[in-house]
């Protein structure tokens, strides 16, 4: 008699465990999945440019359907509900009956976080983190609002506001931090406020939402904590998101930051009683400090998913898991507008919570030698350890070409290197590219003179 695998979420961590799993376990061997929702494989990090038009299908953003999946193997079941977990007796309960398992991978994701505020029920008040919520705010559009409130600041928030903007709508930003984008450094933060305003979007900083003004069930206007009161027709939440970890709460589970499920390099949460966890509902381990971090990203959903079903294979199969996840150094990117933001290591502030002593520089440069055509400016910030000389984080921000440089940083960083060594690193040159000394080497070289 075969093993049964039950996977809850079909996103990017379940069903990457999945698709992996049907192709390793034997024809006796079961893989069940199940989805509450209608779709799998999706982007949710696409959904603000679908949103915009730069995506012009739903469909573009699914990188494997249903019947795909099914075709290969999977017994995927949509609409069902996984409501509890008796995990000592390896059933999971769902809105469609018990599900017995030899081993179970949580892989619910996260959902946006949700304020608690009267009146947030009403019509017009979206979050943006599915493609069924996408839709919402595509149906949101059709009734021609004329001004629409995004509130937060965050990596989703930055980038619903440039949805739109070039959607031609009158755009107001509500953001707890004083600047646009608060995981980056203050310089980082200016330039993007700065381009916010050079193409009038409006910016409340340091202020919270606190109320909602409403008429016949739907949204006309929100409410500051200093008195401000702001019209709307439509309200875009993008106060971030949390696990879904309710599941392994039942189970008795341990949780870290956020209610994160706790995993071990092999993503297993319990392996005494085979439930193993992947995606945006675990923790994460920063690769630097050893801390445990919640940071939902598509990537790490996918490696982890790679990893779950690895450990799970030789569960099943006997020997060693094939991979193990190493953790993180906290890479990000995205863009507003012409600018392209990306950051890795550690802030300041994560840093002084360390007990780290570092110096930090920020160098002005450009994105190609100064003199080629099209060179647009870019800002590098970088952090050093003064103890170890290691690099402990870099941020970038500026035009086309200049936010994929943060992957020599992340590797470095990865790597443990010192100022010294990127100093001299090989990184590519040539005048369309980037000037002779790359941005990097500037920053690391002004970092050393502080050491």
């Amino acid at each position: 008699m075969g093993s049964r695998v039950v996977i809850v979420g079909g996103d990017a961590g379940g069903m990457t465990a999945a698709s992996a799993l049907v192709k390793s376990l034997g024809a006796e061997d079961e893989v069940v999945v199940i989805e509450r929702g209608q779709f799998t494989s999706y982007s949710a990090c696409g959904l603000p440019y679908w949103v915009a038009g730069e995506v012009e299908s739903r469909d573009d953003l699914i990188a494997r359907s249903p019947d795909k999946h099914r075709e290969n193997g999977i017994d995927l079941r949509l609409g069902v509900t996984a409501t509890s977990l008796d995990a000592d007796a390896k059933v999971l309960s769902t809105s469609e009956g018990d599900l017995n398992y030899d081993h179970l991978l949580i892989a619910t994701g996260a959902e946006p976080v949700w304020p608690d505020i009267e009146g947030a029920d009403a019509e017009g008040i979206v979050p943006i983190t599915t493609i069924p919520q996408g839709q919402e705010i595509l149906r949101q559009l059709d009734r021609d609002p004329e001004k629409v409130i995004v509130a937060g600041s965050g990596f989703i928030g930055t980038e619903m506001a440039e949805a739109c903007l070039r959607l031609g709508l009158d755009t107001t930003v509500i953001s707890a931090g004083e600047l646009p984008l608060a995981r980056f450094e203050k310089v980082v933060g200016e330039r993007v406020h700065e381009q916010m305003a050079a193409r009038q979007i409006g910016f409340h900083g340091g202020r919270r939402l606190t109320g909602f003004r409403t008429k016949d069930g739907r949204v006309t206007g929100v409410e500051l904590d200093d008195s401000t009161v702001l019209d709307a027709d439509l309200v875009i939440l993008a106060f971030g998101v949390r696990p879904r970890s309710e599941l392994a709460r039942d189970a008795g589970l341990t949780l870290g930051p956020k209610d994160a499920i706790v995993v071990d390099e092999y993503q297993c949460a319990d392996r005494a009683r085979g439930i193993w966890a992947a995606g945006d509902c675990t923790a994460v381990r920063d690769r630097q400090s050893g801390e445990l971090l919640h940071l939902p990203l598509g990537d790490h959903a996918n490696k982890q998913g790679m990893v779950a079903a690895s450990g799970i294979e030789a569960a099943i199969l006997g020997g060693e898991p094939e991979w193990s996840f190493p953790g993180v150094v906290q890479t990000f990117i995205t863009r507003f507008c012409d600018l392209e933001i990306s950051r890795t290591g550690v802030s300041t502030a994560e840093a002084e919570k360390l007990g780290w002593d570092t110096v930090s520089v920020s160098i002005d440069t450009t994105t190609r030698a100064g003199y080629y055509p099209g060179a647009e400016p870019m800002t590098v910030w970088l952090l050093a350890d003064r103890r170890t000389r290691q690099v402990r984080g870099v941020q970038i921000v500026g035009g086309s070409t200049a936010g994929l440089r943060i992957d020599a940083a992340a590797t470095a960083i990865t790597a443990g290197m010192r100022v010294d060594d990127l100093i001299m690193l090989d990184l590519a040159y040539a005048p369309p590219f980037s000037s002779v000394w790359s941005p990097l080497h500037v920053a690391a070289r002004a970092a050393r003179k502080l050491l």
